[in-house]
C-alpha cells in the first residue's frame, strides 16, 4: 500500500480535495435559490456547528499529527506546535486587520479592515473567504503530508479532513448567499457570490501541498499553523456571530454537534 500511495501526486490530491470543499460551499450557496430568508435558529446552529468541526479538526486533524511528526523527527515536539500554532494565529490576525470584511448582521459602518468603498454585498463574502483561507491550507498541508509520510493513515487522515472541512462549507455557503438574497440580491447573483468565496480554498490549498513539498521540516510546523489560523477564525467570527441574538442555545448545540462529528470521522476513519 506505502509503494503505490507514492504513485499519487499530493498536490493534485491536495487540489482535488479543496475543489470538493469549494464545491460543498457552492452546494450551501444554492440553497438560496430556493430560501430567500433563513431562521435565526437555524444560522445560529449552522454556524456554531461550522466552529465545533474547525475546533476539532484543529486538534485530531492537524495539531496532534504535528506533536507526532516532531516527535517522529527528533525534534521537541512541543516546540513545532505551539510556534506554528501562534504564527498561524498572528498571520490571521494581519489578514484580519488589512482585508475589508464585514460580518454578518453588522451594519456596513462596522466592517472591519483598510477602509474601502467596497459594496456591502462584497464585503459580506470577504468575511467568508477569510474563513476559507486557513481551511485550505490545512486541507493542502495535510495532503502534502503524503509526500513525507506515504502512508493509508496519512491519506485517510487527509481525506477526512478535506470531507469534514467540506461538511461544514455547505451551511457557510448558506450562511452567506441567503442574506445577500434577503438585502435585495437576485437568486443567481447571490449563490455565484457565495460560491466565489470558496474560490480560495484550492489556491491555499495548492499552495499549502507545495510548502511541505519543497521544506521537508516545516512540515509540523504547517500543520500547527493551519490549525493556529482556524481557531483565530472561529474565536474571531464564527463564535461571536452564531451568538448574535437570542438564540444562543442553538449555536451552542451546533458547535457540540459539530466537534462531536468531526471527532468521530477522524478518529473513527482517520
Amino acid at each position: 500500500m506505502t509503494d503505490k500511495l507514492l504513485t499519487y501526486d499530493p498536490i493534485l490530491l491536495a487540489l482535488f480535495g479543496t475543489l470538493f470543499t469549494w464545491f460543498m460551499t457552492a452546494a450551501g450557496s444554492f440553497m438560496v435559490i430556493f430560501f430567500k430568508t433563513i431562521n435565526k435558529k437555524v444560522l445560529n446552529a449552522m454556524l456554531g456547528f461550522a466552529a465545533g468541526v474547525m475546533i476539532a479538526a484543529s486538534f485530531w486533524s492537524l495539531l496532534a499529527p504535528a506533536l507526532d511528526m516532531a516527535e517522529a523527527n527528533g525534534q521537541t515536539p512541543w516546540v513545532p506546535a505551539v510556534v506554528g500554532f501562534l504564527l498561524g494565529g498572528a498571520f490571521l490576525l494581519l489578514i484580519d486587520n488589512i482585508l475589508p470584511h464585514l460580518h454578518l448582521g453588522l451594519p456596513t459602518e462596522k466592517a472591519e479592515g483598510i477602509k474601502t468603498s467596497w459594496q456591502r454585498s462584497v464585503l459580506l463574502v470577504s468575511a467568508i473567504t477569510l474563513h476559507n483561507i486557513p481551511e485550505g491550507f490545512a486541507v493542502g498541508v495535510a495532503f502534502g503530508a503524503l509526500s513525507h509520510n506515504p502512508g493509508i493513515g496519512t491519506l485517510s487522515g487527509a481525506m477526512v479532513l478535506a470531507f469534514g472541512i467540506g461538511l461544514q462549507n455547505f451551511p457557510e455557503g448558506a450562511a452567506v448567499s441567503i442574506p445577500l438574497r434577503r438585502e435585495g440580491m437576485s437568486r443567481w447573483k447571490a449563490f455565484n457570490y457565495g460560491q466565489m468565496s470558496g474560490v480560495v480554498e484550492p489556491i491555499a490549498g495548492v499552495l499549502g501541498a507545495l510548502l511541505v513539498l519543497k521544506i521537508t521540516p516545516l512540515l509540523p510546523y504547517a500543520l500547527a499553523f493551519a490549525a493556529g489560523a482556524m481557531i483565530f477564525v472561529v474565536v474571531e467570527e464564527l463564535i461571536p456571530e452564531s451568538q448574535r441574538g437570542n438564540e444562543t442555545d442553538w449555536s451552542s448545540i451546533g458547535a457540540m454537534l459539530g466537534f462531536a462529528t468531526m471527532m468521530l470521522l477522524d478518529v473513527a476513519l482517520g
